[in-house]
């Protein structure tokens, strides 16, 4: 008997119309666990490199976590994997909501998607019963409106529906697959609209199995009562009206300026005002005590959700007040359009027309108005027409297709996607390593576990430290005792805690978690309900797994090594990892590339970022090592006998810290 899984997958051939239920290898699971880390392995494994995004070879795959549809409170993340238009690279992407758990209960761990459909379609998958059916009805159609019309037409008010808008149906870049006020962005909206798949909906009504179903509901009660209970549990951004963090340090606008001293107690209460005036309710996801969804209804508008800064990204953009993001939102979620990416796309072309590169004639009827101008933009992006066409491929290709110096104007990507627009001073060498190396492409995908900044005084950080009980080792609490200003931190302590924030993000995209209640939680000095010393147990009473802290490490590295060998096995290399030019405003070429010997030798990489033969070997991906050296990427010489190798200075270093 499985526990916690279903143990099948649910294969779809979309060329073909083929549906199959497939038996899964449990090794799969005590290698993976599930979500991103088994998704990683399935496209390692059937997708090689020379596969383009846009081929009906590449996969799409929705992977439910681990511990999705048990117990456990705030379990709740679809993974979903694919090889992204915009880099040609793995594309992460989660989304919270009832989609996951509800695949479970039909029976099914992930969805693997091949082929393209002739026509646009949707999915029915209905306990034991699986549909590719007719979708040209809903081409056009807005994300939400598309879930409402599916489950009028299936008489199935409480099927889960994960679609794409416009903006996925004409392979937009930015575009995002959306579920409830949830979305799986950053690279999978493009390809589920290039494989004609309108949209996927879910019932289940089967038993999941748990291995020790009295102790872990024991445990889940005292749980959900710490996170419900608890304000410095779960999202402490979605609930705390300063927002003067993302106002000071970010500048999502096209004039690229930090607006140091916008935030005041006066627009604090102004937009607090304007939110709960038009706040229907807040609500969260599936067996989730936190409230951290935001739902707005706004005059002539659709209503819509939001979670943390996603709010600011538009009106921080054109430069408005928050009820411009409370008039586009809607809009923009119905189109599909991530939020992230698209007002940085439309603030680049801003800027692009200001400069002169961008005239009249590629923007014909440019409203003078900078809102006209968003929503222009944005219709001119949603129906790649005109101009639109290039910017819906991102910031980074469409300045390369502009020309004409459009290039000096990418000022926040990095490998090719855009990133947050952080305006700080000094170079902050956590930060730097965390955009610079990840695979996620999204510092907020990293960074959570370890606090952002560090308390004013020995004493409040003593105080700290003194109940931190996610934390791994004695190491990283005395870095913490020691840290006093944000941009001064040691390489070794850098390489430490990027290593930590990324291990815990690992475990959480392959069990299901969010990171609200788990690696994102330490990020504002908060107290995580989950962390790397109680999940082992959790996980155990729920898989029988034998699990303890170092064996759930081990397969938090081992999944982050696959994804860097996925994209190294696509092309990634040392020149691809450095922030944008902006992100600091004094930077020091020397010191970042001293970050970058340190951190790949920490892992246990060559000097190209490589992992090498040895660290894969040691994690069981001989399989990756052996197609390394066909393909000439390893040359199996790499660290010689006569200097100590990366892997071994990785060991070293470990041994001091995690």
């Amino acid at each position: 008997m499985r526990y916690a899984e279903t143990g099948y997958n649910l294969e779809i051939d979309l060329s073909r119309g083929n549906i199959e239920r497939v038996e899964t290898d449990p090794s799969l699971t005590d290698l993976h666990l599930g979500g991103q880390g088994a998704n990683a392995k399935i496209l390692w494994d059937r997708v090689p490199p020379e596969v383009e995004p846009s081929s009906p070879n590449n996969l799409l795959v929705f992977s439910a976590g681990l511990l999705c549809g048990t117990p456990v409170p705030g379990v709740t993340r679809t993974s979903v994997n694919t090889f992204s238009p915009q880099t040609n690279f793995f594309s992460h992407s989660t989304m919270g909501g009832f989609f996951a758990p509800e695949l479970k209960h039909a029976g099914y761990d992930r969805i693997v998607i091949r082929g393209k459909a002739p026509s646009l379609v949707y999915l029915w998958i209905n306990n034991d019963k699986v549909e590719i059916r007719d979708a040209t009805h809903l081409r056009g159609k807005g994300v939400t409106e598309t879930a409402a019309l599916i489950r009028e037409e299936l008489k199935e008010p409480k099927a889960q529906v994960a679609a794409i808008g416009l903006a996925g149906e004409n392979r937009v870049y930015t575009s995002s697959i959306g579920h409830g006020w949830s979305s799986a962005a950053r690279g999978p909206g493009p390809v589920m609209g290039d494989k004609r798949l309108k949209a996927i909906a879910v019932r289940g009504t089967k038993d999941i199995n748990i291995a020790r179903p009295a102790e872990l509901f024991e445990m889940c009660l005292r749980l959900a009562k710490e996170i419900y209970e608890n304000p410095n549990v779960g999202d402490v951004m979605a609930v705390n009206e300063d927002d003067s963090f993302h106002h000071d340090n970010f500048a999502w606008g096209n004039a690229r300026v930090r607006r140091k001293g916008y935030w005041t107690k006066e627009l604090e209460e102004r937009w607090r005002k304007l939110k709960y005036d038009h706040m229907d309710r807040q609500t969260g996801c599936y067996n989730c005590p936190k409230k951290c969804i935001t739902v707005i209804s706004y005059p002539g508008r659709k209503r819509f959700g939001y979670k943390c800064y996603a709010k600011d990204t538009y009106h921080m953009a054109a430069f408005q007040e928050l009820d411009f993001s409370y008039e586009i939102l809607g809009i923009a979620q119905e189109y599909g359009l991530d939020s992230y990416s698209t007002p940085q796309v439309i603030a680049f072309a801003l800027e692009l027309y200001e400069a002169g590169i961008l005239t009249d004639q590629d923007l014909p009827g440019m409203p003078s108005d900078v809102r006209g101008r968003f929503y222009y933009l944005m219709e001119k992006i949603v129906h790649r027409e005109g101009i639109g066409d290039v910017l819906a491929n991102g910031v980074y290709w469409a300045a390369r297709q502009i020309g004409k110096g459009a290039e000096a104007y990418d000022h926040n990507t990095t490998k090719k996607l855009e990133q947050i627009p952080i305006k700080l001073g000094r170079l902050n060498p956590l930060y730097f390593l965390m955009t610079a190396t990840g695979e996620k492409m999204a510092t907020t995908q990293i960074e959570g576990s370890f606090p952002q900044d560090p308390l004013p005084t020995r004493e409040e950080r003593e105080e700290f430290v003194r109940n931190w009980e996610a934390v791994p080792n004695d190491k990283l609490k005395q870095i913490f005792l020691e840290w006093e200003k944000r941009h001064e931190m040691a390489v070794e302590a850098s390489c430490l805690i990027c290593d930590w924030n990324e291990m815990m993000h690992y475990v959480d995209d392959a069990i299901g978690m969010c990171g609200f209640l788990s690696s994102f939680s330490g990020q504002h000095a908060g107290r995580p309900a989950y962390h790397i010393n109680n999940l082992p147990y959790i996980i155990s009473l729920a898989t029988g797994m034998d699990l303890d802290k170092d064996g759930l490490w081990e397969i938090a590295t081992r999944n982050r090594n696959l994804v860097r060998a996925i994209n190294v096995r696509r092309g990634l290399r040392r020149k691809d990892e450095r922030p944008p030019e902006d992100h600091w405003r004094v930077r020091d070429h020397e010191f970042e590339q001293k970050l970058l010997d340190a951190y790949y030798e920490f892992k246990g990489w060559t000097n190209d970022g490589i992992p090498t033969k040895k660290t894969l070997d040691k994690l069981g991906l001989n399989y990756v090592s052996e197609d390394f050296l066909r393909r000439g990427i390893l040359t199996g010489n790499e660290g010689a006998p006569s200097k100590q190798t990366s892997s071994e200075k990785g060991d070293e270093l470990k041994s001091r810290g995690c």
